[in-house]
């Protein structure tokens, strides 16, 4: 279910929102013959009725997992060989559906620079030349998660030129910052008249090697210890209409959920979080409605490796008015496999899909359509 609208989100991570521009299209008025016509006697004007003008809304966010373009990265070395560079990476029926979306966000699992050093004793340490945030604008991202385990892999040095790239090519960000009120402040989108505050925080290593940013030093924000983000998503609330709660948390390749998974995620929701949404894993986890609201706990992987593995696009569509107010929740399902990310087109490989994602989530059900509902 894809709806297309002629409206573009505008952002503004400190300071006053940016209205949303809307295309108008508006006819040509087109007078008739002049027709001589008795003139009738003065009536009165009508009073102003009180009527409240049409305040609807509908409009769709959507989330990708994890992408990697690190130079010697296998996604990177091998986008480097496609003609249609990363049209030939991720498949028409995605980009399509990520285009299309009023707001498009990612989990930015590297970091843009040609400085800084790799972290001493670190397994893996990914980074982007600065070119590569084109990518970003070709897939249609409006936003961009950097709370996670890989935004420092070169230090404090790169971590700055990250802020930089994205800023310069326009491409809004959250969950760091050169301080700590930085990563702690909400990114804030207009769309449709409506406010959209976007929170992240990361938990993700045990050896805890991402610093979480201070007073004076850049970094991430983090959630070992979940006071500041509660505080983060409870000012993002309080000023918006929904705020979705982005956490970099759980096992990798594990199906299971961590234990403060299942807690603290309930957490964020009574804090104020209209969703949930993790990534982290690699590979996809369940789901939960907790209080009639989504927890995702993980996208997995939507561009990352060359390993084959379940992914998704997932989109929230919020839709209503003045008076009340629907989300429904749909996977758009999808297979990484050989450093290509394919659209699940065969019904029979959907339901498999979302049957295997009913098999490891709490209590939902996934429709032959993709919508994700509470499972009775």
């Amino acid at each position: 279910m894809l709806c297309l609208f002629l409206t573009g989100c505008s952002y503004q991570q400190a300071g006053p929102l940016v209205q949303a521009e809307t295309i108008e299209w508006e006819a040509e008025e087109i007078s008739p013959d002049p027709v001589v016509m008795p003139v009738p006697s003065p009536t009165p004007t009508p009073a102003p009725t009180d009527e409240p003008e049409d305040r609807g809304f509908d409009f769709t966010i959507c989330f990708a997992g994890d992408i990697n373009l690190d130079e010697n990265w296998y996604t990177t070395q091998f986008l480097n060989q496609q003609p249609g560079g990363i049209y030939d990476c991720i498949s028409q029926e995605l980009v399509e559906v990520m285009q299309a979306a009023d707001i498009m966000c990612l989990n930015n699992e590297f970091t843009y620079s040609t400085g800084g050093t790799p972290l001493p004793k670190k397994a893996y340490t990914f980074r982007a030349d600065p070119e590569r945030v084109e990518v970003l604008g070709q897939l249609g991202v409006d936003a961009v998660t950097l709370a996670n385990n890989h935004v420092y892999d070169y230090g404090e040095e790169a971590l700055l030129d990250t802020f930089t790239v994205l800023e310069e090519a326009g491409v809004p960000y959250f969950g760091a910052g050169r301080t700590l009120e930085e990563a702690m402040r909400p990114l804030y989108l207009e769309v449709e008249g409506k406010t959209v505050a976007l929170v992240a925080a990361s938990r993700a290593e045990k050896n805890k090697m991402t610093p979480q940013a201070t007073e004076t030093q850049p970094g991430i924000l983090r959630c070992y210890d979940t006071e500041l983000f509660l505080q983060t998503i409870r000012e993002g609330k309080e000023n918006a209409d929904f705020c979705i709660a982005f956490v970099h948390w759980g096992t990798e390749y594990s199906y299971d959920l961590e234990r403060v998974q299942l807690d603290t995620g309930k957490e964020y929701l009574d804090a104020g979080a209209d969703a949930v949404i993790g990534a982290h894993s690699h590979c996809l986890q369940g789901m939960e409605y907790y209080d009639g609201k989504p927890i995702i706990y993980s996208l997995g992987n939507y561009w990352f490796n060359e390993k084959t593995l379940d992914t998704m696009l997932l989109q929230l569509r919020f839709s209503g008015d003045d008076t009340q107010t629907r989300l429904e929740v749909q996977v758009v399902p999808a297979v990484q496999a050989g450093c290509r990310t394919t659209y699940a087109a065969d019904p029979d490989e959907q339901r498999r899909i979302y049957d295997f994602l009913e098999s490891i989530s709490v209590n939902v059900e996934i429709s032959d359509e993709g919508i994700v509902t509470e499972e009775e």
